[in-house]
């Protein structure tokens, strides 16, 4: 029996912050910073409009000096609040009760939390205590893309299956003036809050995606990226760092992606908006253009980069400007050091 993605629910934080409220933080912050004209233009130009985080911009645990412990329970209880609301609008938008899901894949990576987002919500839920449960806890950019292939080869293997995929960031939790460099600056424009659900099953819900077999997923680790993107934890709080070797973003994997793509096409691309950069690399790369991907760029102006929600976000979009039936989609999704995940499917009407 072949496997479909049905169309995810996004639930976003509940305070929209633009890029111009961050340049002036950054400016009241920072005022004496080296670089600081360079940072605002790069702002101005990093494809960011707005985002979303679960606290006012200048919360203690934003833009303030909350210590570690204070941040990680606030991120943890925002990412549970919005993984609750978008796991009940997918299972409502589907037509499924909590005792229907046989599956459930989680990935959250912005706070430290046992039990973790999976046991949490099989309590909220009411999900059945034999839930077969994943819980992806360092995937970051490239959970979603991730949990769905997880929850792939889950109702691959398993006739009957109905597997619920969560995944929830609170990216703001990242956001700390004690990190100067200007990638982090830029850090702090690019990523926002929010959480999506889809229901991955072996009989269809709708429209959605189609995979056959696992010949359809992809998994793949640059060699010697250890230190390319990775997050560390120190007494004020959870940092993103990257390294000048990261430079180039999705470029450095995508003899992997087109290699393992060879005699397949490609009209519908769910690109990860990881920047502006990574999201026309990849749509070049593959023959297509701005206007192929213009969900993945949408999402990232509109929201800003989600993490690993974000490509449910795009798929989500997808389904608002459908494609024709038959259609051939790329799931694509980046993550630390470099990593790639990947699906290649079949638009079902």
């Amino acid at each position: 029996m072949p496997a479909h993605i049905a169309r995810p629910s996004t639930t976003l934080a509940a305070h929209k912050v633009t890029t111009g409220e961050i340049a002036d933080d950054i400016r009241a912050h920072h005022p004496d910073h080296p670089r600081l004209g360079a940072i605002l233009r790069v702002l101005g130009n990093c494809g960011v409009e707005t985002r979303y985080f679960t606290q006012p911009l200048n919360s203690p645990t934003v833009s303030g000096a909350a210590p570690i412990g204070e941040r990680a329970l606030e991120a943890f209880a925002g990412s549970l609040d919005m993984a609750e609301r978008a796991a009940r609008s997918a299972l409502r938008s589907h037509g499924l009760e909590p005792g229907d899901i046989t599956g459930l894949i989680t990935t959250h990576a912005t706070s430290w939390a046992v039990p973790n987002l999976d046991i949490h919500l099989a309590d909220r839920l009411g999900l059945r205590p034999t839930i077969r449960r994943t819980a992806l806890t360092t995937g970051a950019c490239a959970g979603g893309a991730t949990a769905l292939v997880r929850a792939v080869e889950q109702a691959l293997l398993h006739p009957g299956s109905r597997v619920l995929v969560v995944a929830a960031e609170v990216l703001s939790a990242a956001y700390n003036h004690a990190d100067t460099k200007i990638e982090h600056m830029i850090y702090k424009a690019l990523f926002g809050d929010g959480a999506a659900a889809t229901v991955v099953s072996d009989e269809p819900l709708g429209p959605g995606l189609t995979l056959d077999s696992p010949a359809g997923l992809l998994e793949y680790v640059l060699p010697g990226s250890l230190d390319f993107y990775a997050g560390r934890i120190d007494g004020s709080g959870l940092h993103f760092d990257s390294t000048k070797a990261a430079m180039g973003g999705a470029k450095h994997v995508m003899p992997a992606l087109l290699e393992w793509l060879a005699g397949r096409s490609v009209t519908v691309p769910v690109i990860h908006p990881g920047s502006r950069p990574i999201i026309m690399d990849t749509a070049t790369a593959l023959g297509l253009t701005e206007d192929d991907a213009r969900h993945s760029l949408d999402t990232l102006s509109d929201e800003g980069n989600l993490g690993g929600v974000s490509v449910l976000r795009v798929l989500e979009r997808t389904h608002g400007r459908p494609p024709a039936d038959g259609e051939q989609a790329l799931v694509v999704a980046y993550g630390p050091g470099f990593s790639l995940c990947a699906l290649h499917a079949t638009w079902t009407d």
